[in-house]
């Protein structure tokens, strides 16, 4: 049976996190090792500057007082003898769209998995109500992992809307939209008059064409975008030569 390594950034104790479980229990061997508190938006950070504590807990979990990616290296690198076939991130509360994959700590423990050489899904539900749904979308795509085929150093991002299952149009594989620039931090007092700033929510879409993630979701269908760990935008090499010629001969 395969080996699956189950992590997230909500926490260990997160109800996403324990519906992905309940979910792909039949379909595999499960380890659980994810935060022991909710990490989200801790992106790829590892933690260098301490040690980590691996605390076991019932039923094949393990907390780890760390990021999302501490969790998967450590879940995949020397813990135990044996390492995971797949490497599934998820099920986030709430989705993880366009620029949303930049912060994420659900991409980010999938991402970690593909650097180690696993091939790893995260998954997202673009609400907090219906975790069957977004569990009943990782067994299928779980169950068909093995005749996936991706380039190297590739991983696939996965948000599902928040629908009952009945209500779910299909599948699309999509590409990221993007949102517009972030809004204003919020500005406020604590009770002893010290200045605090609440981080805004997420911009309005810049970017929602009918190919992107965020139309796929808007329609009612579960949006697949493969993703690269590559950032090199290969396309303006050229350009950025050019212009770096010119500075020389300037």
């Amino acid at each position: 049976m395969r080996r699956l390594l189950l992590s997230n950034d909500d926490g260990v104790h997160a109800p996403g996190l324990r519906a992905l479980y309940e979910a792909l229990g039949g379909h595999a061997r499960l380890r659980v090792v994810a935060p022991d508190r909710d990490r989200s938006g801790a992106s790829n950070s590892l933690t260098l500057t301490r040690p980590l504590s691996l605390e076991a807990l019932d039923g094949g979990f393990y907390s780890v007082d760390g990021t999302p990616a501490d969790c998967v290296y450590l879940g995949v690198n020397g813990v135990w003898e044996e390492k995971p076939d797949l490497v599934i991130s998820g099920i986030n509360h709430g989705a993880n769209l366009g620029d949303d994959v930049l912060y994420s700590g659900t991409v980010a423990a999938a991402m970690e998995g593909r650097n180690l050489g696993m091939p790893a899904i995260a998954i997202s539900l673009c609400g907090q109500r219906h975790f069957e749904t977004a569990g009943r979308v990782a067994a299928s795509l779980v169950g068909g992992a093995e005749s996936l085929s991706l380039p190297p150093r590739s991983l696939l991002n996965v948000n599902v809307p928040d629908l009952p299952w009945e209500e779910i149009r299909g599948f699309r594989v999509t590409r990221l939209g993007y949102r517009g620039p972030a809004s204003n931090p919020i500005h406020m007092q604590d009770p002893r008059g010290r200045d605090r700033y609440w981080i805004a929510a997420v911009s309005e879409n810049a970017d929602d064409g009918p190919d992107t993630d965020f139309a796929a979701i808007e329609g009612g269908f579960v949006s697949i975008t493969p993703l690269q760990t590559d950032l090199t935008r290969h396309s303006t090499l050229d350009d950025v030569q050019g212009w770096l010629d010119g500075l020389s001969h300037a």
